[in-house]
Parts: C-alpha cells; structure tokens; sequence
C-alpha cells in the first residue's frame, strides 16, 4: 500500500473517525460517515509521482548517500512523505513523537524506506487513471508551493520549526482529498462557487457540515502522527492561527496568488502580521516568490576572492563581523580587511552598497539574498 503501514479503524482515542456534521445541519450524517470513512481508506492507495519514486530510489542506490539528499526526496512528495512519517511512528510503538522527515530518516533503516517506495503506488501526468485521476498533480503542485512559501516566510521570520513545517504545509490540504473522494459534487457544489480560500472553507461547512482541515486532523490522527501536525493543519484556516498554522495560513495564500487564484488582501496583511512580517517584507516575498527556486545568472565575472565573496555572502545575511569571523574560522581584524577590499574592487563606500551591486550581478546566491530584507548601515557600523 501507499504508505507502508496498515490503515486502523480507530481513532488513537478509540472513538469513532466518523466525522459527523454540526447539529442542524446532518444531512444523511450516517451516510457521510461512511462516505468520509471510505475515503479515509482510499487515501491508503494515493499515488506518489513517479520522477519522484524513482528519484528516491535512486538516491538510497548510491552506497555513499547523504541523508540530507534522502530527506529532500522525501520531501518532495505528498504520498512519500506521509508514508515514511507513518512507517517511523509505527515503529516508534505508534506514540506519534516524529514528526519531521529527518528524524524519520535517522531512525528507519535503508531497507525499510527502499521497501516503502518499492511498493509505493504512483501516478505519471501523461498516463491519467484510477480514482485519483488528475487530482495528485494539481494537489502536488499546490503543496510544494505552499511548502516552499513556508519555508521562505519561516526564513525571514526566524521561525526554527523548519523540518515540522516542511510536513504540515506539504501536507496541509489533505483533508481536500478526503472530500473529493466521499463527495463527487465537491468541485461543482464548493469550489466553484468559492472564490476564495476562506469563502471555500464557509461554502464546506454549509454544504457538507466540515470542513477539509478538521478532517485533514482527523486523518493525521488516524495515521498515528503527532498532534504538533494534526493540530497545525486542523487550524491553518482559522483566523485566529498562531504560530506555525499561522504561517502556513499565510503560505496557503501566496501559493494560491502566484498561480493566479482570487485571495483576500487584507486577510493576506492581517496573516503577515501575525507572524512579524511587516507589509513591505510580505511584498518583498510576493515578487521573490515565483523565481525562488532559481539561481541567478552570473552576468558578470566577479573580482572578488572565495572569502571575499564568502564574507559579503554573511553580511548580506545580516550577520555582524563577530559573527562572521566566528562563521568563517577568521579573525574579526580580517574580516574588516576583507570588507575594506571589498568595498575598494567594487567602487563602493558601504555594506548596503556592496550587497546590492553583488546582488544585482548575480553574484550571491539565493540563500544569502533571501536571509536580509535589504543590509542597511556603513562599513563602521558593525
């Protein structure tokens, strides 16, 4: 199956996982049970794309892998990753303490995650078929850009949770399987007449009586997850969201506006500032969002050293000389001489000037760029 351990037909408290409506509004609630019940077992057979199987595989055939190169093949896949967090926890005594995908990785043998992806079920973009049908692309592409928008929020807040929030922002729409397996008019009756993500959560409460993060919880609880995910994802909707769901709230929404979808402005300023961003850094994060995972292009030849380019790479980080120098194995006294030539072959008076003529050439990468908002200050100021 899917994801390597057998589905359970409790609840970890040992009640029901029928997910019922609210009282006024059980429509059939017997019959939704049941719907939402078989849908759950579904989710034992949801696919994994197969570029990412085989990916997987072929990092764990390489005798000298890295685990950091498993985890990120791991990761790059909704049905992999549940899989592995399931086989983890089940081999824990199923008590739900993992919850990120690097701890699962140091904790399960080789073998067993080979044998995970060997029988995993997959799905391929040109070969459409069985129940899921086009649904795994379309779910997968929304959840690694609201995986990658997390993490990239995460990094300017200096949020630590950043392996956790890995899971439950892959993972956070979820329960949106669910319903569109126990309920084939969810597309027709809910999101088509929602506009946004917040009108489509109210249009699930009144036509179905849930809504898909409370049952996204539900099937975390079921897996054996720990609650850290379940409850994340169960309150990524709530206005009220603090803390880690709060990001994903906020990441749920840029994901959905850089593929054009409609979302609401001021729920978008009210989520930033939930989590210390201010209305500058979130559209800072919505122009760098498309092109996030591209390398710049290194226009022009740099005539920076290795440790010249290394300790403008810091600063741009907002580090201070200490913190360079304690980074880099240097002396404070070398990094500022390492600055003052810096400053000299680049034909600048400051640090704000030389990050952003650096940056403009292409010449620091990715990661150093995103970690500052914009280096501010003079060469004496640190």
């Amino acid at each position: 199956m899917t994801f390597g351990v057998p589905p359970t037909s409790e609840s970890p408290s040992g009640g029901s996982l029928a997910v019922t409506a609210p009282a006024g509004q059980r429509h059939g609630h017997t019959d939704h049970g049941r719907r939402l019940t078989t849908a759950f077992q579904a989710l034992e057979e949801f696919p994994a794309l197969v570029e990412s199987r085989d990916r997987l595989l072929s990092v764990i055939a390489d005798e000298h892998h890295a685990s950091a190169d498993v985890v990120a093949a791991v990761e790059s896949d909704v049905a992999l990753t549940a899989g592995v967090l399931r086989l983890a926890n089940a081999q824990q005594g199923g008590r739900g303490r993992v919850d990120t995908i690097a701890v699962a990785v140091e904790l399960l043998p080789t073998q067993a995650v080979r044998a995970l992806a060997e029988r995993v079920r997959t799905f391929d973009f040109f070969a459409r078929a069985g129940v899921w049908k086009s649904a795994p692309e379309r779910f997968r592409l929304h959840a690694l850009a609201t995986q990658r928008a997390a993490d990239r929020i995460a990094s300017s807040a200096g949020y630590a949770s950043r392996d956790r929030l890995a899971v439950t922002s892959l993972l956070h729409d979820i329960g949106k399987l669910v319903l569109i397996h126990a309920h084939p008019g969810y597309r027709s009756q809910v999101r088509r007449r929602a506009r946004t993500p917040e009108e489509r959560i109210r249009q699930e409460r009144t036509e179905l009586g849930v809504d898909h993060a409370v049952v996204a919880g539900v099937l975390i609880r079921r897996w054996g997850l720990p609650a850290s995910v379940a409850s994340t994802i169960e309150r990524h909707h709530n206005p009220d969201a603090a803390g880690e769901a709060a990001i994903v709230r906020l990441a749920d929404m840029l994901a959905h506006q850089r593929h054009g979808a409609r979302v609401s402005p001021g729920e978008m300023l009210l989520s930033a500032g939930v989590v210390g961003l201010t209305p500058g850094e979130l559209r800072r994060l919505m122009c760098d969002l498309p092109g996030a995972s591209q390398r710049r292009r290194h226009i022009d030849p740099s005539p920076l050293s290795v440790r010249e380019l290394a300790v403008l790479e810091q600063l741009a980080r907002g580090s201070v000389y200490k913190q360079i120098a304690h980074d880099l194995a240097l002396s404070p006294g070398t990094v500022r001489t390492h600055l003052h030539n810096i400053y000299g072959k680049l034909g600048v008076a400051n640090r704000t000037q030389a990050v952003l003529f650096a940056n403009e050439r292409g010449w620091l990468s990715a990661l150093a760029w995103a970690g500052t908002s914009g280096a501010t200050g003079t060469a004496g100021d640190r």
